[in-house]
């Protein structure tokens, strides 16, 4: 049987590695709306700039996500992320 403070950690935990998977789906969602807004202007422009800071940030987007989904193994979605890592994590410690 879990002792009060293993629930509290398993808690604890979960909500840290649900808000870090919730963070980089903002961040790909930013990335996403920002660079169609780049290519939109580049295209306008004539000119093929946008493909560069997509680029770059896309980099920044990719390392941002293998570290998340790497280190912590991969009502909304913020929720069901954090149902999924407590039942992982309880999983774990029996």
């Amino acid at each position: 049987m879990q002792s009060n403070q293993q629930t509290t950690d398993l808690e604890r935990t979960a909500r840290r590695r649900a808000g870090a998977k919730m963070g980089w789906y903002i961040h790909a969602t930013v990335f996403l709306a920002v660079n169609a807004l780049l290519m939109l202007l580049s295209f306008m422009a004539g000119r093929h700039w946008a493909i560069y800071p997509a680029f770059g940030w896309g980099i920044g987007l990719a390392v941002h996500g293998l570290v998340v989904f790497l280190v912590t193994g991969g009502g909304g979605l913020h929720q069901r992320l954090v149902e999924r890592e407590r039942v992982a994590l309880q999983r774990d410690t029996w």
